[in-house]
C-alpha cells in the first residue's frame, strides 16, 4: 500500500527516484500524451494509494459496505493526524456496486490514532476472513473484462499470489443459492512456493470449484474430461493470462524498479510472454475470451506480443472492443508504432537493421507490423494502457482476445462440446509451425492417435486406470515432473459403498440429491480424519488427469472426525469452512436462532443452555448431543438488525451450546451486528502477544492450520466421555475460534477440567465479550 516505504529506518539508503534511460525510452515512444509528461513522472514518484475490494459474492457484501461507510468512514471525518486532515476514502468509479475503494492512508498513519487503528484492525481481520481483499486497483481490471458467468470453465495461467483468482471465484459464486456452480477455476503457477500462497488466498473463499496446480504456463498440459463416456480435450471458456513482466508499472509500490530498470528486462521476457499467450489461446474454446495483461508499460511486452499472436493466428483471433466496458475507467488506446532499444541506448526500427551479433537478444516478433493493411485489421488500438497520473493508480496494460476458430496449426482440434469420432488405423499430424519464422510451439494433439502409440499408452496407464476406478488420484510420477516442491498427498474419492458415509447421511438427514461421489480424502491408508468436497466437474478433471497434472490443492473441508465421536451418533462433525456448501443438503440438526442467541454464541466461551432464548431451549431439548447447524435468518421488519443470513457450525452438549467458528470470522459477524470488539482485542494482544508468536510458529508446522482445532476438539470430546458433560465447560470453542492463542489452555484443561466448570459457573451471569 501507499507510504509503506516512506521514512525507512535502520540505515537503508534512500532510493533516488530517477532513471535517465527510462525517461529517454518512454519519451521517445510517445505513450504519454503531449503536455502530460511532467504529471506522469510526478505521479510515478508518489506513493501508491492503498486500495481494497469487498468480495462481491457473499450475501453480506452489502453489510460490509454499509459497515465501512456508516461506521469506519464516518469516524474518519474531520480527523486530524499530526496536524493534517485525514483524506476520506473514495470508491473506484469504474468498479461495480461501490465494492472497491482507495485511500491515501499509510500504515504508519493508520496506527497513530485510536480511530484509525480500529479501521486498520478491521481491514486486517476482514482480509483474513476473505471478506476484503487488499488489491491494487489496476489489478482488478482483467477479471472484470473476462465477463465470467457461473458455468464457465476458467484457467488462470500465472495465478499467484491470487487476488485476481479470488475475483474469478467470486464471479462463479454470483448466486450463493447454488452450492455447486457448473464452472470452475484452475489456478496455475510455475513457482511451487507461490502455489501455497495461492492456496491460502483461495481457501479464504471456501469454494469447491477451485483447483491449484503447479506447471510452467508455457507448456501447461492438455487436460481431458469424460463426456458421456468419451474422452474429450478440455477447452476453457475464459483464460486469464497475466504474464510475468518487467513491472515498470509498479514503480510507485516497488521502488527498487527505479534503479534496476533497463530495456534488457523486456527483451528477455518477450519470448516467454509470447509462448505463454500462445499456449493460452490453444486451450481456449471457440467463442471463448482470453485477457492478456501485464503491469508493464512497455510495447515489447504488450502490443508486440499481441501483434505477433494475431499475425500467427491468421484470423483465428481478434481483439475485442471493450471501450464501452468499465465506464469511468480512464485508458489510453494501444499503439501501432514503436522501436526497440538495447540497454546501451541503441535504437532499432526494423528487424533488418539488427546486426547478427544482436539477433539472439532481439527477435523479429518484437517489431511492429509494417504492412499497413495487415496492421489495420489487427485493431491494436483496442488494447488499453492505464497511465498512473490519470486516476492515481499503477501502470497497466490489458488486451482482450476472442477466439473465432481453431489455431491454424491445429485445424483439426475438436470443438469443446463436439463428440469425437472413433478412429483406429490412420494418423493425424499436427504442424508445430508458428507461421512467422519464430520459435516452434508445442501444439495440442488431437485425440486420434495411431494404434501403436495407443497400445503403448494403454500399457503405461493400466495402473492409472485401475486407480481411477478406485477413485484414487495420486500425485504424478516424479520422472514426469521437473519442478521442485513438496510431495503432495493423493486425492482419494470416497467409494460408492463406503460404510463411513451411511452414519453421516443418517445423522444429518442428507438430501438424496447430495453428491456423495464428490467427497474425497487425502489418504489411502489409516483412518480418514478429514472429508473434503469438490464439484462434479472438478472431480471429472481430477480422475482423468492425475498422471499428467501436479495438483497442489483442491476441495473444501466439510467434515472432521471426532475421536470417540461415535457415542454422539456420528464420528464426523461439521466444518465451518464448508458449511455454506453443505447447508442446502442438510435436513436435520438445524436450530434457527435469533440475533441475541448469535451474539451469545459468538461472545461467550461456553454458554449454558439457560442463557439462550426460550425458543432455542425448546428446540435443543429433545435433540441428541453432537454437531449441529445454527442458522440466523434476518427479519425484514427489524431493519436495524443484521440483514443477511448466517450459518454457523456448533456443538450441543447436555447443558451447553457452543459455536465452532474461526476467530476472524467470529469477529466479522460481531462487527456486522454492531458489537464492539476492539477493546477486548487490544487487551488480548497485550496479555498474550508472546503466546501468539509461539503458536504461530506451531501452526506453520501443521499441514492445515485448522487441524490444530481438530486435535483440541478431540481432546475435549474425550474428556466429556471420561468425566461427564459438566466438565465440558472448558473453553473448547474459544480454542476452536482462537487457535493462535489458546492452545496452552487446553493442556491445562485436561488436568484441571473441573476448575473450568467452576469458573464457567461464576461467569454464568456475565455477558461481556470474551475475546
Amino acid at each position: 500500500g501507499g507510504g509503506v516505504f516512506q521514512g525507512w529506518a535502520g540505515g537503508y539508503p534512500e532510493i533516488v527516484k530517477e532513471n535517465e534511460l527510462f525517461e529517454r525510452y518512454y519519451r521517445e515512444l510517445g505513450i504519454v500524451p503531449a503536455g502530460e509528461w511532467g504529471a506522469f513522472m510526478a505521479a510515478l514518484r508518489e506513493p501508491l494509494p492503498a486500495t481494497l475490494r469487498i468480495t462481491g459474492y457473499r450475501s453480506h457484501a452489502k453489510e460490509i459496505l454499509h459497515c465501512l461507510k456508516e461506521k469506519y468512514f464516518t469516524e474518519l471525518q474531520d480527523l486530524e493526524v499530526d496536524g493534517q486532515k485525514v483524506e476520506m476514502p473514495q470508491s473506484l468509479s469504474w468498479y461495480p456496486e461501490e465494492l472497491a475503494w482507495h485511500t491515501n492512508l499509510s500504515r504508519k498513519i493508520l496506527r497513530k490514532s485510536p480511530q484509525l487503528e480500529k479501521f486498520h484492525q478491521f481491514l486486517v481481520s476482514e482480509t483474513e476472513c476473505g471478506n476484503i481483499s487488499r488489491q491494487e486497483a489496476v489489478s482488478m481490471i482483467p477479471p472484470l473484462l473476462l465477463n465470467v458467468n457461473p458455468h464457465h470453465k476458467i484457467l488462470d495461467m500465472c495465478a499467484a499470489p491470487g487476488s485476481k483468482t479470488a475475483q474469478l471465484i467470486e464471479m462463479l459464486h454470483a448466486d450463493m443459492n447454488v452450492p455447486f456452480p457448473k464452472g470452475f477455476v484452475i489456478a496455475n503457477d510455475v513457482d511451487n512456493k507461490r502455489c501455497y500462497l495461492l492456496v491460502h488466498q483461495a481457501k479464504r473463499l471456501n469454494s469447491p470449484c477451485i483447483m491449484v496446480v503447479n506447471h510452467d504456463a508455457s507448456s501447461i498440459p492438455n487436460l481431458q474430461i469424460d463426456v458421456d463416456g468419451r474422452k474429450e480435450v478440455l477447452f476453457y471458456d475464459r483464460i486469464l493470462c497475466d504474464v510475468p513482466c518487467s513491472g515498470d508499472g509498479t514503480m510507485r509500490k516497488n521502488i527498487d524498479v527505479w534503479k534496476k530498470w533497463t530495456t534488457q528486462n523486456s527483451l528477455q521476457l518477450h519470448g516467454l510472454q509470447l509462448r505463454i499467450a500462445t499456449r493460452g489461446v490453444e486451450q481456449l474454446a471457440e467463442g471463448g475470451r482470453m485477457v492478456y495483461s501485464t503491469c508493464s508499460l512497455n510495447p515489447i511486452e504488450n502490443e508486440a506480443v499481441i501483434a505477433s499472436l494475431l499475425e500467427k493466428s491468421q484470423g483465428a483471433l481478434e481483439l475485442a472492443d471493450v471501450s464501452s466496458e468499465l465506464p469511468g475507467l480512464k485508458r489510453m488506446p494501444g499503439i501501432t508504432k514503436w522501436k526497440v532499444m538495447l540497454k546501451d541506448g541503441q535504437w532499432f526500427e526494423e528487424w533488418k537493421d539488427v546486426p547478427s551479433n544482436r539477433q539472439s537478444q532481439i527477435r523479429p516478433t518484437m517489431f511492429p507490423v509494417k504492412d499497413e493493411e495487415k496492421l489495420k485489421t489487427m485493431n491494436l488500438e483496442r488494447c488499453l494502457r492505464i497511465l498512473p497520473h490519470h486516476q492515481n493508480t499503477g501502470g497497466f496494460f490489458v488486451a482482450v482476445l476472442i477466439k473465432k476458430s481453431p489455431m491454424p496449426w491445429n485445424k483439426r482440434q475438436p470443438k469443446v462440446h463436439q463428440k469425437l469420432p472413433q478412429r483406429t488405423g490412420d494418423t493425424e499430424v499436427t504442424a508445430a509451425n508458428s507461421g512467422n519464422g519464430s520459435e516452434c510451439i508445442t501444439e495440442e494433439p488431437t485425440l486420434d492417435e495411431n494404434e501403436e502409440s495407443k497400445k503403448t499408452q494403454e500399457l503405461q496407464n493400466s495402473d492409472t486406470e485401475q486407480s481411477k476406478k478406485e477413485g484414487v488420484c495420486g500425485p504424478p510420477p516424479s520422472k514426469k515432473m521437473k519442478l521442485f516442491g513438496f510431495k503432495e498427498d493423493p486425492f482419494v474419492f470416497l467409494p460408492e459403498d463406503d460404510p463411513l458415509f451411511l452414519p453421516i447421511q443418517k445423522f444429518y438427514a442428507l438430501d438424496p440429491s447430495f453428491p456423495k461421489m464428490n467427497l474425497l480424502t487425502r489418504t489411502q491408508e489409516g483412518k480418514k480424519r478429514q472429508l473434503y468436497m469438490v464439484s462434479k466437474e472438478l472431480r471429472n478433471v481430477l480422475l482423468n488427469n492425475s498422471e499428467k497434472m501436479k495438483v497442489i490443492n483442491t476441495g473444501i473441508k466439510v467434515w472432521s472426525r471426532n475421536s470417540d465421536g461415535e457415542q454422539f451418533g456420528c464420528a464426523f462433525r461439521l466444518a465451518q469452512e464448508g458449511i455454506y456448501t453443505l447447508y442446502p443438503f442438510i435436513h436435520a440438526r438445524i436450530i434457527n436462532v435469533c440475533i441475541e442467541d448469535v451474539k451469545i454464541l459468538l461472545t461467550q466461551e461456553n454458554p449454558f443452555l439457560s442463557k439462550f432464548s426460550s425458543e432455542t431451549q425448546k428446540k435443543v431439548k429433545d435433540m441428541a448431543m453432537g454437531s449441529i447447524v445454527l442458522k440466523y435468518d434476518p427479519d425484514p421488519e427489524k431493519p436495524d438488525d443484521l440483514q443477511c443470513p448466517i450459518v454457523l457450525c456448533g456443538w450441543q452438549g447436555k447443558t451447553s451450546l457452543r459455536a465452532f467458528v474461526p476467530k476472524n470470522e467470529r469477529l466479522h459477524y460481531l462487527r456486522m451486528m454492531g458489537v464492539e470488539v476492539f477493546k477486548a482485542k487490544r487487551k488480548e494482544e497485550e496479555s498474550e502477544s508472546k503466546t501468539e508468536e509461539e503458536v504461530q510458529h506451531g501452526l506453520a508446522q501443521t499441514e492445515e492450520g485448522m487441524d490444530v482445532e481438530d486435535k483440541e476438539h478431540d481432546l475435549v470430546t474425550k474428556m466429556e466421555a471420561e468425566i461427564g458433560e459438566e466438565s465440558s465447560h472448558s473453553p473448547v470453542e474459544s480454542s476452536a475460534m482462537e487457535v493462535e492463542n489458546k492452545i496452552e489452555d487446553l493442556d491445562q484443561s485436561s488436568k484441571n477440567a473441573n476448575s473450568h466448570v467452576n469458573q464457567e459457573s461464576k461467569d454464568a451471569d456475565t455477558s461481556n465479550v470474551k475475546d
